[in-house]
């Protein structure tokens, strides 16, 4: 429990960010369902686009630290592999 107003102000702010990190890895966790998801489906044109749409939040994660850059590199090559597999 914060006993000082400074301490009070930063468990102020962790909450705020912890919320906003929350939405963030939410955002990129529903875009990369949608890639597999389409990829499931076997809808390689739908499945492109998803990817198209995934990328750049995803990006965005490593930028304000909810993922690292690597994790996100990572991902997004296996993700760009199997939807290069998949049949046309």
């Amino acid at each position: 429990m914060a006993n000082h107003k400074s301490a009070e102000k930063r468990a102020r702010q962790t909450a705020r960010r912890t919320a906003v990190n929350r939405d963030r890895l939410g955002r990129i966790r529903t875009h990369v369902r949608k890639v597999e998801e389409a990829i499931a489906a076997g809808d390689k044109a739908k499945a492109q686009e998803a990817f198209r749409a995934a990328q750049p939040e995803m990006m965005r994660g490593t930028q304000a630290h909810v993922l690292h850059k690597n994790t996100v590199s990572r991902k997004l090559s296996r993700l760009a592999a199997r939807i290069k597999a998949m049949q046309a």
